[in-house]
């Protein structure tokens, strides 16, 4: 009983130091101007903060910035605020200390806050100073608390709500208009939505400032593939996750700031899944996703390709001739492979095993007698029949072909009357779905009915060849 009284005493003690806290805390409203878009490679050349006691605002403070590097002639246009207007100025390091005492112990707000603290809290550690601000976003809260209107970027959310900015794009003059739409938003604020956002379990600000939140709480927490759309629902990122929730709320956690992050929390509009039934299968359709959708922030499998590959055709004698070449895009290839050395060693073995000429297959490329098993009576003579030659070609042909493996891999499905399955066939990448357990698949053509197909490469039947070598009671082989 006086433990259990103890922890309602603490509790009820917290709820009214939260309410208290709400109910006296002071806003530092901010709004900078920067020579680029990612705080690690950009300067500040302008920075103003009004402190707002939740009534109105109680102090200002601006200033030109030296940023120490040039401002690119498209940002001094829009802003107005050239390499000379801060070339007297002082540089951030020299104001860092009266900033962070306006800023810290105070609620960091600003329209589209990542952009603005990222910055202001790199650059504050850069002079050695650790800002941990509560953030609130002013596009959020707009959202939420002014639904329906037409856009919520600064300039048209303050003209359709009569806001005046006699100075826009310019720290002071965004400052003050932020400051008067935060005070709007105070007043509306009937359903409490700033209060929940303060709340410490609350993960709502470090969300993209476009991204609804039930974007977020709509996701499982199960193995998927995931997609970033832009405004107009193009998609921009393509991910794979063995936690879908867990791994897209990780690109929003931390102050990163790089260009990458920062060009998601301006871009992202809306999130949308597909549930897979294992992380492999997840792996696979991200590879695909990713060269089918070509995602505008994905760096890694868009330019993946085969390296190169074995092929077969007939010269002008009607001779089969094989060669190792670099990898074709719209060329039927027999076998293919990521260096010229696997390609080459393989040739020589069909060269070896079958009798072949190694003057046709392009591998003895001088002037000299033949050194092929045949000798003087080799078909690149014309010592040995076309037909004769082409038949000991094709028969090496069908020993590659039939040493390439056929096999699935059969795995937990999405639902538990379910399971998944991707398959290989000769080597190659076929596709992959989901058998109901009612379902019969017994053989190679019965298989192929539920699943599929999808482009492959190199990587995809790589990682899938691997997945059967580490896990064996999961292969199904195929003769």
């Amino acid at each position: 009983m006086k433990f259990a009284l103890i922890r309602f005493i603490r509790a009820f003690l917290l709820k009214i130091l939260a309410k208290l806290f709400y109910i006296y805390a002071m806003y530092a409203i901010v709004d900078i101007e920067t020579t680029g878009g990612h705080a690690n490679a950009n300067g500040i050349t302008e920075i103003a903060i009004c402190i707002h006691d939740g009534n109105e605002v109680v102090k200002r403070y601006s200033t030109l910035v030296n940023p120490h590097k040039e401002i690119p002639i498209y940002i001094q246009a829009l802003t107005g605020i050239s390499n000379e207007m801060v070339s007297n100025a002082p540089p951030f390091g020299q104001v860092a200390h009266e900033i962070f005492q306006l800023l810290n112990g105070h609620i960091f707000v600003a329209h589209n806050v990542n952009f603005d603290y990222s910055f202001v809290r790199y650059h504050l550690g850069l002079a050695g100073y650790e800002l941990q601000s509560n953030k609130l976003c002013t596009v959020r809260l707009g959202r939420k608390i002014l639904p329906g209107l037409p856009s919520y970027s600064l300039g048209k959310l303050c003209r359709h709500l009569g806001i005046e900015n006699d100075s826009r794009h310019r720290a002071m003059g965004d400052a003050n208009a932020t400051s008067k739409l935060f005070t709007l938003l105070l007043q509306s604020d009937s359903n409490n939505h700033i209060k929940a956002a303060l709340k410490q379990n609350s993960k709502e600000q470090v969300l993209p400032p476009n991204l609804p939140k039930s974007n977020i709480l709509q996701l499982p927490s199960s193995p998927g593939v995931y997609y970033f759309h832009d405004e107009k629902g193009k998609v921009i990122y393509v991910g794979k996750a063995k936690d879908i929730k867990k791994r897209v709320c990780s690109h929003f956690t931390g102050n990163n700031p790089v260009l990458q992050r920062q060009e998601f929390l301006r871009n992202i509009h809306q999130i949308t899944h597909q549930v897979c039934g294992t992380e492999l299968i997840a792996f696979v359709l991200e590879a695909v996703e990713i060269k089918r959708l070509w995602p505008k922030y994905n760096r890694s499998l868009k330019r993946f390709e085969h390296a190169y590959g074995i092929y077969v055709f007939e010269d002008q004698r009607g001779c089969l001739r094989l060669a190792v070449d670099k990898h074709r895009k719209y060329q039927q290839t027999v076998y293919t492979c990521n260096s010229l050395l696997e390609g080459y060693n393989l040739l020589n073995h069909l060269i070896e095993t079958f009798g072949l000429c190694p003057k046709l297959c392009f591998i003895q490329t001088n002037n000299l007698a033949c050194t092929g098993a045949e000798g003087e009576k080799c078909a690149c003579n014309g010592k040995t029949s076309v037909s004769k030659y082409n038949k000991k070609v094709n028969q090496a042909l069908d020993e590659l072909k039939d040493a390439l493996p056929t096999f699935a891999i059969r795995d937990a499905g999405r639902t538990h009357d379910e399971h998944s399955c991707i398959l290989i066939e000769k080597g190659k990448f076929y596709g992959m779905g989901y058998i109901s357990q009612d379902d019969e698949a017994n053989n190679l053509h019965q298989l192929k009915n539920y699943l599929t197909p999808y482009p492959g490469n190199d990587y995809i039947r790589t990682m899938v060849t691997n997945y059967a070598a580490k896990f064996p009671h999961r292969k199904v082989s195929f003769a």
